[in-house]
């Protein structure tokens, strides 16, 4: 059978079971920081996480929206949106990083770490207003002598 055309890992499971785990682990990452997990799902899950990466970074209403859709806790989609996305803004693509690490003892599965490329502090960057222009000063009258 061809396999052209069919994206995306299935792992074994039905489709809902399949976005479950992968709001689950994105979840976990916005939480943590960063999470172990193994190749094909640290692989998979980076698809999913740069696209929600890209709409906090967005901000607006709609999608802050479709991020508290795409993870499971509301706590982590504010954290993604207010805090991670702002510092991430350098970059227009390549959020996360994944590395692999070791061999899983039980199945011998690859298991890879991922994590956000930058490093993330915990305190929100607070929100620079633009100022507007100044007004230049209005001339002086010319005194008639």
């Amino acid at each position: 059978m061809h396999r052209h055309g069919y994206k995306g890992r299935k792992f074994g499971r039905e489709r809902d079971q399949r976005r479950a785990l992968l709001k689950g682990l994105a979840t976990s990452l916005v939480e943590h920081g960063k999470i172990e997990t193994t190749l094909p799902k640290a692989k998979e899950l980076v698809r999913y996480i740069e696209k929600l990466v890209t709409k906090a970074k967005k901000g607006d209403l709609a999608n802050r929206r479709a991020v508290i859709a795409g993870l499971s806790a509301q706590a982590a989609a504010f954290r993604l949106v207010d805090v991670i996305a702002p510092q991430l803004t350098g970059r227009t693509s390549g959020h996360v990083r994944v590395e692999r690490t070791r061999l899983r003892v039980g199945d011998g599965a690859q298991m890879a770490t991922i994590a956000f490329v930058d490093e993330i502090s915990d305190t929100p960057k607070p929100a620079v207003a633009k100022k507007p222009a100044a007004k230049p000063a209005a001339k002086p009258a010319k005194e008639n002598k």
